[in-house]
């Protein structure tokens, strides 16, 4: 960027909806670092926690109201929106997630720096002409940003082989290594659930309760490793749709724990992590629990190979959509303290070493300047064109 001294700082739009989850941890740490950096952010998301919290770090929060899907009153969010950018006027908008990203490119139609983030493509989340019609979308709106911003090469490859054409970048999920890590399970344990036997061994699923994560999967798998384990309990972390409907599924040996204020206590408590998700673009909850040096299980999705140090893919990684073959995974590594132990020390080094959040920030901050250089350079071409 060919700022001068006295240049103020770029101002950055973020977008977001949904405002929670992945997401909304992921917009929160980029906020907080970009602050830092003396990056002008303003927010538009609605209101909500997530609101709150940006807002007490220091951005400039706008209330967006919108819908989590795309629906009858996108004309009207894609209006707000596009009040929210004349007011504001942001040097780059970011714009995370399908709904926000639909929204964003729409308000804005190419006329500022736009980046556009899925955290996982609208295309997956499903099946038959709605697919059809989010790749169509998809294809159609990558004329609008001026990159696109994947979590995982897997990620990069699944929008490529849907027909999406445009300038890519990708940037892995990074987490905050000073909050999330290690620390004596048992004693974690005896405040969080003091009713329970410490010597009981402990798996903890912490995600949103919707399809996507793939609960009901677990809870399907649950049974056969009490087989084997009799002993064992299951936590799970969130709240969401499918609350209802997986407690219905539930043994007693399960928790439900709800939406907590801090997931950090709930990975140092568990013996083991289990994310069975059905797609993903990289899950932060696998990065979280090896930072907190916990192995995990998780499935075969978008970036999880990514996410897992090498080697630990014969432990960690079954197919998606296979309760054998999660239970047996989950049984073999609880009956392994020792294996545990090895794999919590690993996928922790690992997370330190790729997975920073400093890391993710300073390589977005590089997109963010290469897409300002470029509208510099072309602004000044065009001046002297018409000099």
């Amino acid at each position: 960027m060919h700022l001068s001294p006295t240049d103020p700082p770029p101002r950055v739009l973020h977008v977001t909806q949904p405002v929670d989850g992945g997401v909304a941890r992921v917009v929160t740490d980029l906020t907080r670092a970009q602050l830092a950096a003396g990056l002008r952010i303003t927010v538009a998301c609605p209101d909500s926690p997530l609101a709150a919290r940006l807002t007490a770090l220091g951005a400039d929060v706008r209330h967006w109201p919108a819908t989590r899907a795309p629906g009858p009153s996108l004309v009207d969010e894609v209006r707000r929106l596009a009040r929210v950018v004349a007011d504001v006027r942001p040097g780059l908008v970011h714009a995370h997630s399908a709904k926000a990203g639909l929204a964003g490119r729409l308000a804005v139609r190419g006329r500022i720096p736009t980046v556009f983030q899925p955290h996982a493509w609208s295309f997956e989340a499903v099946c038959g002409a709605g697919a059809a019609l989010a790749r169509g979308w998809e294809r159609w709106g990558a004329r609008w940003a001026g990159r696109m911003v994947c979590v995982s090469e897997a990620e990069r490859r699944l929008g490529a082989a849907a027909g999406v054409r445009g300038r890519w970048s990708v940037v892995p999920n990074g987490i905050d290594v000073e909050r999330f890590r290690p620390a004596v399970a048992d004693t974690v344990r005896a405040e969080l659930l003091p009713e329970l036997d410490p010597r009981r061994p402990l798996v903890v699923c912490v995600g949103r309760l919707c399809r996507q994560k793939g609960q009901d999967v677990l809870l399907a798998a649950w049974d056969s490793v009490l087989r084997r384990v009799p002993g064992a309990r299951l936590v799970l972390v969130g709240d969401g749709p499918d609350q209802g409907r997986l407690r219905a599924m539930a043994p007693t040996s399960v928790l439900f724990a709800g939406d907590v204020a801090d997931v950090v206590p709930w990975y140092q408590a568990a013996d083991l992590v289990v994310l069975p998700s059905r797609w993903e673009g990289m899950a932060l909850a696998p990065l979280e629990a090896m930072a907190c040096g916990r192995p995990v299980v998780v499935t075969d999705v978008g970036g999880a190979r990514e996410s897992l140090p090498p080697g630990l893919a014969t432990h960690c990684l079954v197919p998606a959509l296979a309760p054998a073959a999660l239970a047996g995974a989950v049984t073999a590594l609880l009956l392994d303290p020792t294996l545990r132990a090895s794999l919590g020390d690993r996928g922790r080094r690992h997370v330190l070493s790729t997975h920073d959040v400093r890391r993710t920030a300073q390589a977005v901050a590089d997109v963010y300047r290469e897409l300002l250089d470029a509208r510099d350079v072309s602004t000044e071409y065009r001046e002297s064109v018409h000099s």
